[in-house]
């Protein structure tokens, strides 16, 4: 049961991208696109549970039993870098428009801070090994399911009557900001 309440924890009341601010280049820059979001968040659950998968050992195992903790962020960037090479490798040989439509954003994953910052808060909270690579899903997840119903309002936006003042990245930061609102309202639930 504590499982399943980290699960939807990190999906929903807790949300990397909605509660915590990370992530948030590749939320605006390719949520234009349904077929790009899809495929990104998927690339984003997929890292983000690898690197935890990866990072939790290799802090609890390598880098505290050698007392060289501090170097933390520089192991995680290497090994976030290293699957961001391997998942950019694996999208392209799969399917080529999804690569080409994904673009620059693709390998900027690598650079998300929430791929980091899911790998950090796992070593900063007392946790065990099941219960971080749960965090790591329930974020991937959030990340997903936030980005892919953002994409889908934005879209919907576009083809709206919205003040000219408003048209493009501001209504984006408008409906960004209420739907991070309405997702504060579960806070406390778990």
């Amino acid at each position: 049961m504590n499982l399943l309440a980290i699960l939807i924890s990190a999906m929903l009341i807790n949300n990397i991208v909605l509660m915590q601010f990370l992530g948030l280049c590749s939320f605006f820059g390719v949520s234009t696109k349904m077929k790009s979001v899809v495929g990104m968040g998927l690339a984003v659950i997929v890292v983000i549970f690898l690197a935890a998968a990866i990072t939790f050992p290799l802090y609890k195992y390598v880098l505290v039993e050698l007392n060289i903790q501090y170097i933390d962020t520089i192991a995680f960037i290497l090994v976030i870098a290293s699957l961001v090479q391997l998942t950019e490798l694996v999208i392209k040989r799969i399917s080529k428009s999804l690569y080409k439509a994904l673009g620059v954003y693709l390998p900027l994953i690598a650079t998300n801070c929430a791929v980091l910052g899911v790998a950090l808060k796992n070593i900063a909270v007392p946790q065990t090994y099941p219960e971080a690579l749960t965090y790591a899903l329930g974020s991937g997840l959030g990340f997903a399911f936030i980005i892919i119903t953002f994409t889908a309002i934005r879209l919907r936006l576009d083809s709206a009557n919205v003040p000219k003042a408003l048209k493009g990245m501001p209504i984006a930061l408008v409906t960004a900001g209420l739907m991070a609102l309405a997702f504060m309202g579960l806070t406390g639930l778990i």
